[in-house]
Protein backbone atom coordinates (compact mmCIF):
# COMPACT_ATOMS: atom_id res chain seq x y z
CA UNK A 1 0.00 0.00 0.00
CA UNK A 2 2.69 2.37 1.14
CA UNK A 3 4.71 1.94 -3.29
CA UNK A 4 0.93 2.63 -4.12
CA UNK A 5 0.79 5.61 -2.64
CA UNK A 6 4.09 6.72 -2.81
CA UNK A 7 3.64 6.34 -7.00
CA UNK A 8 0.81 8.17 -7.27
CA UNK A 9 2.08 10.94 -5.27
CA UNK A 10 5.38 11.21 -7.85
CA UNK A 11 2.76 10.90 -10.28
CA UNK A 12 0.67 13.71 -9.62
CA UNK A 13 3.70 15.84 -9.00
CA UNK A 14 5.41 14.85 -12.45
CA UNK A 15 1.53 15.67 -14.04
CA UNK A 16 1.40 19.55 -11.90
CA UNK A 17 5.29 20.20 -12.73
CA UNK A 18 3.79 22.29 -15.71
CA UNK A 19 1.14 23.52 -14.35
CA UNK A 20 3.05 24.86 -11.36
CA UNK A 21 5.87 26.29 -13.31
CA UNK A 22 3.39 28.43 -15.19
CA UNK A 23 1.17 29.73 -12.60
CA UNK A 24 4.28 32.52 -11.36
CA UNK A 25 7.12 33.95 -12.49
CA UNK A 26 10.43 32.92 -12.09
CA UNK A 27 13.10 34.96 -10.24
CA UNK A 28 15.32 35.51 -13.15
CA UNK A 29 12.28 36.31 -15.69
CA UNK A 30 12.28 39.57 -13.62
CA UNK A 31 16.44 40.74 -14.08
CA UNK A 32 16.17 39.63 -17.64
CA UNK A 33 12.93 41.75 -18.39
CA UNK A 34 14.12 44.74 -16.63
CA UNK A 35 17.76 44.78 -19.08
CA UNK A 36 16.82 46.79 -22.58
CA UNK A 37 18.01 44.40 -25.69
CA UNK A 38 20.67 45.50 -27.52
CA UNK A 39 19.96 46.99 -30.84
CA UNK A 40 20.37 44.35 -33.81
CA UNK A 41 22.39 45.39 -37.11
CA UNK A 42 19.98 44.80 -40.18
CA UNK A 43 19.95 41.73 -41.60
CA UNK A 44 22.19 41.76 -44.79
CA UNK A 45 24.06 44.85 -43.81
CA UNK A 46 27.63 45.22 -44.02
CA UNK A 47 27.89 44.96 -39.92
CA UNK A 48 25.18 42.04 -40.15
CA UNK A 49 27.61 40.38 -42.42
CA UNK A 50 30.72 41.09 -40.27
CA UNK A 51 28.84 39.90 -37.11
CA UNK A 52 28.77 36.68 -38.58
CA UNK A 53 32.03 36.51 -40.04
CA UNK A 54 30.99 36.99 -43.56
CA UNK A 55 32.15 39.22 -45.81
CA UNK A 56 30.83 39.48 -49.60
CA UNK A 57 33.12 42.00 -51.08
CA UNK A 58 35.59 41.13 -53.91
CA UNK A 59 39.44 41.76 -53.81
CA UNK A 60 41.11 43.44 -56.39
CA UNK A 61 42.81 42.46 -58.96
CA UNK A 62 45.93 42.36 -58.61
CA UNK A 63 45.55 40.53 -55.45
CA UNK A 64 43.18 37.58 -56.79
CA UNK A 65 45.09 34.24 -57.99
CA UNK A 66 45.00 33.82 -61.46
CA UNK A 67 44.41 29.99 -61.61
CA UNK A 68 41.57 30.54 -58.48
CA UNK A 69 39.48 32.97 -60.44
CA UNK A 70 39.94 29.94 -64.20
CA UNK A 71 38.91 27.32 -62.19
CA UNK A 72 35.80 29.47 -60.73
CA UNK A 73 35.04 30.66 -64.08
CA UNK A 74 35.02 27.01 -65.58
CA UNK A 75 32.81 25.89 -62.36
CA UNK A 76 30.50 28.96 -63.33
CA UNK A 77 30.28 27.72 -66.97
CA UNK A 78 29.76 23.99 -65.84
CA UNK A 79 26.97 25.44 -63.71
CA UNK A 80 25.70 27.74 -66.53
CA UNK A 81 25.40 24.97 -68.81
CA UNK A 82 23.69 22.75 -66.33
CA UNK A 83 21.19 25.22 -66.34
CA UNK A 84 20.89 25.51 -69.26
CA UNK A 85 20.62 21.78 -70.25
CA UNK A 86 17.87 21.98 -67.08
CA UNK A 87 15.58 24.67 -68.51
CA UNK A 88 15.90 23.13 -72.12
CA UNK A 89 14.85 19.39 -70.69
CA UNK A 90 12.05 21.01 -68.76
CA UNK A 91 10.97 23.06 -71.78
CA UNK A 92 10.99 19.63 -73.82
CA UNK A 93 9.15 17.86 -71.27
CA UNK A 94 6.47 20.77 -70.45
CA UNK A 95 5.84 20.63 -74.17
CA UNK A 96 5.64 16.52 -74.02
CA UNK A 97 3.17 17.24 -70.89
CA UNK A 98 0.87 19.53 -73.04
CA UNK A 99 1.23 17.11 -76.14
CA UNK A 100 -0.16 14.67 -74.29
CA UNK A 101 -2.57 16.44 -72.26
CA UNK A 102 -4.01 17.75 -75.75
CA UNK A 103 -4.57 14.36 -76.77
CA UNK A 104 -6.54 13.10 -73.85
CA UNK A 105 -8.61 16.13 -74.47
CA UNK A 106 -9.36 14.64 -77.70
CA UNK A 107 -9.71 11.46 -76.93
CA UNK A 108 -12.21 12.65 -74.17
CA UNK A 109 -14.48 14.79 -76.45
CA UNK A 110 -14.30 12.02 -78.84
CA UNK A 111 -15.54 9.41 -76.45
CA UNK A 112 -17.52 11.83 -74.93
CA UNK A 113 -19.14 12.49 -77.99
CA UNK A 114 -19.52 8.98 -79.45
CA UNK A 115 -21.28 7.96 -75.70
CA UNK A 116 -23.46 10.93 -76.28
CA UNK A 117 -24.52 9.31 -79.87
CA UNK A 118 -25.17 6.35 -78.14
CA UNK A 119 -27.08 7.37 -75.41
CA UNK A 120 -29.35 8.77 -78.19
CA UNK A 121 -29.44 5.56 -80.11
CA UNK A 122 -30.35 3.80 -77.08
CA UNK A 123 -32.79 6.68 -76.58
CA UNK A 124 -34.13 6.63 -80.26
CA UNK A 125 -34.90 2.64 -80.07
CA UNK A 126 -36.49 2.63 -76.44
CA UNK A 127 -38.89 5.06 -78.19
CA UNK A 128 -39.30 2.98 -81.57
CA UNK A 129 -39.98 -0.31 -79.00
CA UNK A 130 -42.41 1.76 -76.56
CA UNK A 131 -44.26 2.54 -79.87
CA UNK A 132 -43.78 -1.02 -81.44
CA UNK A 133 -45.36 -2.50 -78.03
CA UNK A 134 -47.98 0.48 -77.94
CA UNK A 135 -49.45 -0.28 -81.67
CA UNK A 136 -48.98 -4.41 -81.24
CA UNK A 137 -51.03 -3.87 -77.58
CA UNK A 138 -53.82 -2.23 -79.67
CA UNK A 139 -53.85 -4.60 -82.58
CA UNK A 140 -54.16 -7.07 -80.40
CA UNK A 141 -57.16 -5.50 -78.95
CA UNK A 142 -58.82 -4.75 -82.20
CA UNK A 143 -58.12 -8.53 -82.69
CA UNK A 144 -59.93 -9.70 -79.78
CA UNK A 145 -62.65 -7.05 -80.33
CA UNK A 146 -63.32 -8.64 -83.62
CA UNK A 147 -63.19 -11.95 -82.71
CA UNK A 148 -65.37 -11.53 -79.46
CA UNK A 149 -67.88 -10.33 -82.41
CA UNK A 150 -67.79 -13.12 -84.18
CA UNK A 151 -66.35 -11.67 -87.21
CA UNK A 152 -63.01 -12.52 -89.26
CA UNK A 153 -60.07 -10.22 -88.64
CA UNK A 154 -57.75 -9.32 -91.87
CA UNK A 155 -55.54 -6.76 -90.14
CA UNK A 156 -52.04 -7.20 -90.13
CA UNK A 157 -50.23 -6.68 -87.08
CA UNK A 158 -47.72 -3.94 -86.93
CA UNK A 159 -44.29 -4.04 -88.18
CA UNK A 160 -41.16 -1.68 -87.93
Amino acid sequence: MTRFTLATVAALLVASAPALAQTGPAPFQAQTQAQPRPQLPEPGSEAWLRQRGESYSAAPDAEQDPAEVAVTEKLNSAIVANNDAAERAEAESAATHEAASARWREETARISTARAQWEADVAAANAARARYERDRAAWEADVAACRARGRVCLTEAPRY
